[in-house]
């Protein structure tokens, strides 16, 4: 049987390898591969059509300032083809209007992807309000903290902040009023499923239950039966619907 060496060098900046869950990583900030990968990623988060890693190679990329310091003339350079470097200097320009909620997910920052993003939008509203007590707030493990605040200061604090176009403001979806928590009963004859009905009435601004909590104030009862669950809302001072559409507005 043929024994394979593991290599002990990094093969792209010859850095020694570390061993970690039987897998080798290259841990240099200077490998230009890693380097390299981080501006793919970045161009691939924030969707910058004509940016993949062959053009990333030619245009000899190694950070993502770079990106933003092209002129319509280098990329032609660099890509052989006017055409295509008016193509990418437009999606260039067009990756600046990108929320925070993308681009620190861009940033390949361990355990910091787009989930991470759209909890701490759901807290603070741009960059500058990022720390320990945030994060915990929107959910963030401490790991992810550590990587956030580690990069925070190491990275943007130090060098991105004034180099990237960007706001760095979290984009929130715009929230619809709440008019009512609803409970649906039994069986529908206004919708054929309740996943219809349902979505039907979140639409228009209800928020629907499955179970009778305390806090539902609008009870859905087509069936005419008087369920436990018709008693127990009458009981309350619960409002019964007989008909869906009544509610929705749609008769």
């Amino acid at each position: 049987m043929q024994t394979i060496q593991a290599p002990t060098n990094c093969p792209s900046c010859s850095s020694l390898l570390d061993w970690s869950n039987d897998l080798l990583y290259c841990r240099s900030s200077q490998c230009s591969a890693q380097k390299q990968k981080k501006v793919e990623h970045f161009a691939k988060t924030l969707k910058i059509k004509g940016l993949g890693p062959s053009a990333v190679n030619k245009l000899g990329l190694t950070d993502i300032d770079q990106i933003y310091s092209l002129s319509r003339e280098e990329i032609a350079e660099g890509l052989s083809s006017e055409k295509l470097a008016e193509k990418l200097y437009a999606e260039i320009k067009n990756s600046e209007a990108a929320p925070l909620n993308a681009v620190l997910a861009a940033f390949s920052i361990p355990l910091i992807g787009k989930t991470a993003s759209d909890k701490l939008s759901k807290i603070i509203t741009n960059i500058t309000e990022i720390n320990e007590s945030s994060c915990k707030q929107a959910g963030l493990g401490p790991k992810a903290t550590e990587n956030l605040l580690e990069w925070l200061h190491r990275d943007f604090y130090s060098f991105y902040d004034g180099y990237l176009p960007f706001d760095y403001k979290f984009d929130t979806p715009l929230q619809k009023e709440e008019i009512g928590i609803v409970c649906i009963s039994g069986k529908l004859t206004s919708f054929k499923t309740k996943a219809l009905a349902t979505q039907a009435l979140e639409h228009k601004g209800y928020v629907v239950k499955s179970s009778l909590t305390k806090d539902v104030t609008i009870l859905v009862n087509e069936s005419g039966v008087e369920s436990a669950k018709t008693t127990q809302a009458r009981t309350s001072g619960v409002i019964i619907i007989e008909n869906l559409l009544d509610l929705l507005g749609e008769q």
